[in-house]
């Protein structure tokens, strides 16, 4: 399958590398020019456990490099989707586009743009660390879900042949896929998981095993995720994971190694994706009148992390 990737980032480099590893064909679309030149002269490095596997792929900065695409994974920060969904609007019909972003609000956001009922969507628990451009970690095994972005009532999504080809083609890639139809589901399911893991780690600078070998940050972690279960459960969603707060802790374990994306962010002094995530349950909590002390804090502290990197004492 031809498959364009938007986003060279930690995971946009663990799937394209191990996409291209499965025998497709892979294209990056990135807006550096010197990190598309360096993917382009290196390829793809994947350090898994066994050692680092080298993947061959096109790196571009041209968006209608892409046109010849069957699919197209977003993997860029979820602050930036409406700039991807502006720059693949004008491409010619035919590919299907798959989010599989952390946060809440991607799939609405590339629905404005793009036709809806190309839209797939998923969350993966997989692990991916940031070494460098073109390099990457893979930090740790998860699960994997994908179904349409917007619901389509009785549909039963292992009879679709389109969902069937893409779980095929992550399946061969090395992440075992699952089809599920009411999406929503699932991403508010995952976003307990970020709820968790990722302003924590961002603010004690721990690696995800480490949030629960501490008495301090593991009583955060379940305080933030319980507000953030009151609140999916007042708006209907029907959680995946009979218990959220044990899968939590259950991706910690599997990906203790593993430097969050947020954390990643606040140590390159990036932008981080907590609106979209803590921010998520603070500002629903309020519109339900439902008290969030915990999410709100942990949103404030990122803000605040992120908007004052130049004000920050870095030694003493």
């Amino acid at each position: 399958m031809k498959v364009g990737i938007v986003g060279p980032g930690a995971m946009g480099c663990l799937l394209g590398g191990k996409i291209a590893r499965a025998g497709n064909e892979v294209i990056l679309l990135d807006h550096l020019p010197d990190r598309v030149d360096i993917i382009n002269q290196q390829g793809l490095l994947i350090e898994e456990k066994e050692g680092i596997v080298r993947a061959n792929v096109l790196g571009t900065l041209k968006p209608e490099d892409l046109a010849p695409a069957e699919l197209i994974i977003n993997c860029v920060k979820a602050y930036d989707t409406a700039i991807v969904a502006s720059l693949l609007q004008n491409l010619p019909p035919g590919p299907f586009f798959l989010t599989l972003q952390n946060g809440v609000g991607n799939m609405e956001i590339l629905g404005e743009r793009l036709d809806p009922g190309k839209i797939l969507a998923g969350i993966t628990s997989h692990g991916a660390t940031d070494l460098g451009p073109g390099q990457v970690r893979h930090a740790g095994q998860g699960d994997t879900f994908i179904g349409y972005g917007f619901f389509l009532g009785s549909h039963d999504p292992s009879l679709d042949p389109q969902l069937k080809r893409v779980k095929e083609l992550l399946d061969r890639s090395g992440f075992p896929t699952q089809l599920v139809p009411k999406i929503e589901n699932l991403i508010w399911s995952k976003l307990m998981i970020n709820v968790g893991i990722n302003a924590l780690t961002a603010l004690t600078r721990l690696p995800n095993g480490k949030l629960l070998d501490y008495a301090g940050s593991e009583e955060i972690l379940e305080a933030a995720v319980k507000e953030g279960i009151r609140v999916g459960e007042e708006k209907g969603i029907q959680f995946v994971y009979e218990d959220i707060l044990s899968q939590v802790k259950k991706v910690c374990r599997l990906t203790a190694s593993n430097v969050s994306s947020m954390l990643q962010d606040v140590l390159k002094q990036k932008r981080t994706e907590v609106d979209f995530i803590n921010g998520v349950i603070m500002r629903e909590g309020r519109l339900l009148g439902i008290p969030v002390p915990v999410n709100t804090l942990l949103t404030n502290l990122i803000q605040t992390i992120e908007t004052s990197y130049h004000d920050a004492i870095r030694e003493f």
